[in-house]
């Protein structure tokens, strides 16, 4: 995915220190691993991407995902946001990424290893569909989707914890899209902002 920031928003120093813990080469395909530091969408296979650098910071300073949260990760691909979120969550947190495309649940469940995230408890990657979210794990402090829906899946949005957040992009395949930011204020009632400029891949349901 790829995207301009639009808004000034604070850089968190727990953002800061998971960028600089968690290393993106980790992350990518043999082939791309001389491009870690390119501020550029990389393939991962299977016509999915590991996001823009700078896009990743931006929506996980909308998201603010802080030691001791349960995050729920959608479309983790190569688990390089799922491995930041674990990061920042602490040994105290749990990240529970959801993949659609096994050969990517995999290919993430190895480089989330490199960590020991997930020896320790503290990630695990499931197969399945992002659309409908993780309602068995539920309800979550903070949800962040990573592909491009045409409109907000209520599921997720239900398993969401009163004053959690969640942060989605928004739109057409291809067409201007943008990244917005749900903070829950009671059981059915979201304060919305909205973030224009960016381009995702799709989430698959």
């Amino acid at each position: 995915m790829r995207g301009i920031r639009t808004n000034k928003i604070p850089v968190f120093p727990q953002i800061i220190r998971a960028f600089k813990r968690i290393k993106r080469e980790d992350f990518l395909l043999p082939e791309n691993k001389n491009k870690a530091k390119i501020d550029t969408a990389l393939p991962i296979g299977y016509g999915q991407t590991i996001s823009q650098p700078t896009t990743v910071a931006f929506m996980l300073e909308l998201l603010q995902p802080e030691a001791g949260d349960k995050i729920l990760d959608v479309g983790s691909g190569s688990g390089w946001t799922t491995a930041l979120l674990a990061e920042i969550a602490g040994k105290w947190g749990e990240v529970y990424g959801i993949e659609r495309i096994l050969e990517l649940k995999n290919f993430s469940e190895q480089n989330i290893s490199k960590y020991s995230f997930i020896k320790k408890g503290r990630v695990i990657i499931i197969h399945g569909d992002g659309y409908a979210g993780l309602s068995e794990y539920a309800p979550f402090d903070k949800i962040l989707v990573s592909a491009v829906a045409l409109k907000t899946p209520p599921q997720l949005l239900a398993q969401l914890k009163v004053k959690g957040r969640m942060v989605i992009p928004i739109g057409k395949q291809y067409e201007g899209q943008e990244i917005v930011l749900y903070r829950k204020i009671s059981k059915n009632k979201f304060e919305i902002k909205h973030f224009p400029g960016f381009v995702f891949v799709p989430l698959l349901s």
